[in-house]
């Protein structure tokens, strides 16, 4: 676990849960208390404890839950003391990650889907103090944390580099965060289903693994369906925004419009993560079917070929057969020269045959 109190333009780092009233006043900053899902349950008690005493309130039942919850879709949730928002992320696979998509213990399909961890970070957002449950190993606590401590340094803020204003603030960065990360997946997503597209598009190959492909398809599906519950839980909390009362000051009016500024900054990078997933599975789509095509213009070619020869030998055939019937008396067949003659008018047929083709084109390889 870790706690970090933001205030005055500095960041102290504490390993002892506060639970004096002393730290809540908005003057003297906000806390952000960071645990891991297993230690949240193993110190709910504490948790509480030290919510009531900074917050003067505690997360319901239902909340304590749905923190806990490592199967909960993204979604969005408030009461009049704290707002509760579930962000699946997509980043690195964890050792505790659990597969994404099917269910099953083999995965196949594109290694970079099977290192996507799609865990549930959850926030409590109060007035003075933010609390994240994070899985086990968390790089985007470690990150940001490691971030905080940076921009806290006098050469950052020389730099310009600014602290979270408020609880709300830092969540909304905590989940950029989350979110860029997978952005910066994009790169290797795309270079996997370009090779296999490439793969299927091959029209001398056999491709059998159609295994891998149907759990690339049905994991890219289920990637959709993650980024669109992103989408409406933030959704839903920048209504939320709108509903909050208005400031008594300046300061407290800009803070709430940089607020609004930067969910809309966040919500337009879950847009892009849409999109681009979206994309790829349009892309995995659209090079199944077109291997299905290149298939058919493969068998296309060999129906061609084939026809092709047979139109050629059917009137040799045909020759055979009329001298291949048991009559006696047949014109050419008891003569020196009967074979001859015979053979030169297979030929002759032959290369009419092929002049044939090749003037209409049935015997060209491409078009």
């Amino acid at each position: 676990m870790r706690v970090f109190h933001i205030a005055a333009g500095k960041v102290v780092e504490t390993d002892a849960l506060p639970d004096t009233p002393a730290l809540a006043p908005t003057t003297q900053g906000f806390i952000w208390i960071a645990c891991t899902r297993p230690e949240f349950e193993a110190r709910q008690a504490d948790l509480q404890a030290a919510l009531q005493g900074l917050t003067g309130t505690q997360l319901v039942d239902l909340h304590v839950l749905d923190l806990l919850n490592q199967q909960l879709p993204s979604h969005y949730d408030y009461t009049s003391q704290y707002d509760v928002l579930v962000f699946r992320r997509l980043a690195a696979r964890s050792a505790d990650a659990e597969p994404l998509g099917l269910k099953n213990k083999r995965q196949s399909g594109p290694p970079v889907l099977r290192r996507i961890d799609t865990s549930p970070v959850a926030f409590a957002v109060f007035d003075e103090v933010l609390l994240t449950v994070h899985p086990t190993d968390c790089n985007v606590r470690d990150a940001y944390a490691l971030r905080l401590l940076n921009a806290s340094s006098a050469e950052s803020r020389a730099a310009g580099v600014k602290l979270p204003t408020s609880p709300a603030d830092l969540m909304l960065r905590v989940v950029n965060l989350m979110v860029d990360g997978y952005l910066e997946l994009r790169r290797d997503l795309t270079r996997q289903m370009d090779h296999w597209q490439s793969e299927l598009l091959k029209p001398s190959a056999r491709f059998n693994n159609w295994s891998s492909v149907l759990d690339a398809r049905l994991t890219l599906h289920h990637l959709d369906e993650i980024c669109e519950d992103q989408r409406s839980a933030l959704q839903d909390w920048v209504d939320s925004i709108e509903t909050w009362p208005e400031g008594t000051t300046p300061a407290l009016q800009r803070e709430r419009e940089l607020l609004k500024v930067r969910s809309r900054d966040v919500l337009e990078h879950i847009e892009r993560v849409v999109h681009h997933v979206r994309r790829m599975e349009q892309s995995a789509e659209t090079a199944v079917q077109m291997h299905f095509s290149v298939q058919s213009n493969r068998t296309n070619d060999i129906m061609r070929t084939l026809t092709a020869l047979t139109a050629i030998f059917l009137p040799l055939n045909l020759i055979t057969g009329f001298f291949g019937m048991n009559f006696e008396f047949m014109p050419i067949i008891h003569t020196i020269t009967g074979f001859w003659w015979t053979l030169a008018c297979m030929i002759f047929l032959i290369v009419v045959a092929v002049l044939v083709l090749w003037r209409k084109r049935y015997l060209a390889r491409k078009y």
